[in-house]
């Protein structure tokens, strides 16, 4: 079709349209009342207090926020949320319940023989062979198998008596080094009902990583699965404390035990639960102030910092996130992140406390295309069709990214209908509608891709995008709740509306927190400033940690307490808006200035780079004494190849493409003309770049388990080529 009938046959589909919105618009008034959706938007969903001294706001008219603030200076501002706690916060003060280990009792006495967490079986591991030749080893999975809410308390309240016969007492340290699974959140309840503080240690950590966590918090048992166990052959050399590792077993293959150092017992994970059902070891039930859980920041800057929760804190954050996720008694929910952030941790504690299935994939397994699935079999979220699911902006990125590779794979007026419909779709969501039609016709065909039941993705760990928000929401047709936390603040800080209409921002304090702004005077971040004000981020509240595992000089420095609240300095500049939603602009360590005096923010310029489809992954480096930046990418090799082919380089390897000064223009090209899309200033926009052979991973050393960027150890690998562009 050229170009002529594209642009008629999409011109009368645009006038269709209008005849049809004229015709429908009295019925979807009256139905959809999209008048309250805007107004549920736009409301105020946080106010400023003064931090000293709380007026009496009964003596002011409700909207009079400027009477409510009494400013004891211009240097700091302090917001609470205008929320009440809602029906499962108020439950849990009603039932006191004050730690996890009350959670899991209280939901196996009220949910008992409701599914709780749920394993897909693998039937067999099978050869498959590949278009190009290679072969490939991929599963041939079952259906899931699931343990009810009372088994699954039963399971750990055995697993922790078995640890008691193994030895290990109540608040002494125990680590699990495992990927996100059932077992995982049995041991560490099974832990909680003896008191036993966990260390958790993402699966993805180097082995200088994991020796320094476990020989930091001085265990002599540590939790495993049988794909890493392997790893203590030479770790157990630098680990010399422990004396005892449980394994978890695998479904195909049996666990080999020998070639491990001597007087090491090595057990699996059923032994220990075995062990635990004739023990006579009573539970231990934790105080609310007891550290539930050592939580090692995979740390994008130097060594892992061990923080410090207690129970207290994991519950607080749990009032708050119910408090603002809608969550219902039929959700299912789908578990892939690592349990090791505090997020993922958080988001399926709230889901059992409110009697949610939990059933758990890997993201080698989570869709029918991923890359273990075998040919015709189901991937994980097509078999569960979960409803609900966490996830971080790095998975949306590449989902994003695949549905633009889909549409600019197909003709050229499949591309021109769906970028009307895309279009038409966001302008009558802005205006409050839903559109039932083109939802059913075009986009729940894209929603398929994940079970076809999603309804709300809540993403953290990281800055989302604007574009990508926008996105995701538009075609899988689904909430997208953005939220913002820390491992430091048990992830609690804000959380989006989920009837924010808006993109780009993080939303407004939780129930259990407070929200402060004080000035940054080196990066001209002031409360003061207008329209709204500006400045770093501290959060106040039960949510926040007692400090960091034997640092003291280091929590003095970033923890304080006030009025009998504590308070944790971020790092992070915000501003917060009229509506009291904050929106996270800067980072005070990602901020360069150049040799010019201009202020630039390298994680923001990163985040707006990253959704260009040639960019897999970014690193921007600011050198003070030059007048611009560069930067390290990581190309998207699909979209290498196109380019290839385009500048007649088709026969050449990704490497080659890699070293190509003609594919180093074109991206340089490229990246310009998507900054200039977004609104990036000329000096803010890398003026050489230097494309890395290698996917960045957390084996790898350069990414964090949570995908963040480790500047410092990327700028250590690549040295060379920042001195090479520099110099060029």
């Amino acid at each position: 079709m050229d170009s002529f009938w594209v642009q008629s046959a999409i011109g009368a589909i645009k006038a269709i349209a209008f005849v049809y919105d004229i015709i429908t618009l009295p019925v979807y008034l009256v139905l959809q009342k999209p008048w309250k959706r805007r107004q549920d938007s736009r409301r105020v969903k946080a106010k400023p207090i003064n931090q000293k001294m709380l007026v009496d706001e009964s003596k002011y008219a409700p909207d009079d926020i400027e009477a409510k603030i009494v400013r004891n200076d211009d240097n700091e501002l302090t917001y609470r949320t205008t929320d009440p706690p809602r029906d499962v916060h108020v439950k849990m003060l009603q039932e006191n319940i004050d730690t996890l280990e009350k959670v899991f009792n209280y939901v196996a006495k009220t949910y008992t023989s409701k599914r709780c967490l749920g394993t897909r079986q693998i039937l067999s591991e099978e050869d498959e062979v590949q278009q190009n030749g290679r072969v490939f080893k991929k599963y041939n999975l079952g259906d899931y198998k699931w343990k009810t809410f009372t088994e699954a308390e039963r399971t750990a309240a055995n697993f922790g008596r078995g640890l008691r016969e193994l030895g290990q007492k109540p608040r002494e340290n125990i680590v699990i080094f495992a990927e996100t699974r059932a077992e995982w959140m049995i041991a560490a309840h099974g832990c909680f009902k003896q008191a036993m503080p966990i260390v958790t240690v993402y699966a993805t950590l180097g082995d200088d990583g994991v020796a320094h966590c476990i020989t930091e918090t001085e265990v002599t048992t540590v939790i495993t699965s049988h794909d890493l166990l392997p790893k203590f052959k030479t770790l157990l050399d630098k680990c010399p404390l422990v004396k005892t590792i449980i394994y978890i077993e695998d479904q195909l293959q049996k666990t080999e035990t020998t070639g491990f150092k001597e007087g090491v017992k090595i057990l699996p994970f059923n032994q220990v639960v075995k062990t635990g059902q004739d023990s006579k070891f009573e539970h231990v039930p934790p105080k609310g102030d007891d550290i539930a859980i050592i939580m090692y920041t995979s740390g994008s800057t130097g060594t892992p910092k061990g923080v410090l929760l207690s129970h207290k804190n994991c519950i607080a954050t749990m009032k708050g996130f119910v408090d603002m996720v809608p969550i219902y008694p039929d959700d299912v929910l789908i578990g892939f992140l690592p349990l090791a952030h505090v997020f993922e941790l958080v988001a399926e504690s709230v889901c059992l406390m409110t009697g949610v299935p939990i059933g758990y994939s890997t993201p080698l397994t989570l869709i029918d295309t991923s890359s273990k699935i075998k040919r015709g079999c189901k991937g994980d979220a097509t078999v569960l069709k979960p409803t609900c699911m966490t996830s971080v902006p790095l998975i949306l990125d590449r989902i994003s990214k695949g549905i633009n590779d889909k549409v600019n794979s197909g003709s050229a007026f499949k591309k021109s209908l769906f970028k009307f419909l895309y279009q038409y779709k966001v302008k009558w969501v802005q205006r409050g509608y839903k559109t039932p039609l083109i939802d059913k016709l075009v986009f729940k065909k894209v929603a398929k891709l994940m079970g076809g039941k999603v309804r709300i993705i809540m993403s953290g760990g990281a800055p989302l995008s604007a574009d990508t928000h926008e996105q995701i929401k538009t075609c899988l047709c689904l909430e997208l709740i953005q939220g913002y936390g820390l491992t430091e603040t048990t992830s609690g800080a804000t959380v989006m509306d989920y009837r924010d209409m808006t993109y780009g921002r993080t939303g407004g304090p939780l129930t259990v927190c407070d929200i402060r702004l004080v000035n940054w005077e080196e990066g001209n971040y002031r409360v003061t400033n207008k329209p709204y004000p500006q400045g770093e981020v501290l959060i106040g509240g039960e949510c926040v940690s007692q400090g960091y595992y034997k640092l003291p000089g280091k929590t003095n420095e970033d923890f304080f307490e006030e009025d009998g609240q504590r308070w944790f300095k971020t790092g992070d500049i915000g501003e917060i808006q009229a509506d009291g939603v904050l929106k996270i602009i800067d980072r005070k360590k990602d901020l360069v200035k150049l040799q010019a005096g201009e202020y630039v923010s390298l994680g923001k310029v990163e985040s707006e780079l990253k959704t260009c489809g040639i960019i897999e992954n970014i690193c921007v480096y600011g050198d003070p004494t030059k007048q611009y930046t560069v930067a390290l990418v990581v190309p998207n090799q699909n979209h290498l190849e196109e380019l290839a082919q385009k500048h007649g380089l088709g026969d050449k390897s990704f490497e080659e493409l890699c070293s190509s000064p003609i594919i180093e223009k074109a991206i340089l090209k490229e990246i310009a003309e998507h900054a200039r899309k977004c609104k990036l200033q000329k000096y803010e926009v890398p003026a050489a770049i230097t494309l890395c052979k290698e996917v960045w991973s957390p084996d790898m050393g350069l990414v964090t388990a949570a995908f963040k960027l480790k500047r410092k150890d990327i700028q250590d690998r690549y040295q060379h080529d920042i001195n090479r562009m520099y110099a060029s």
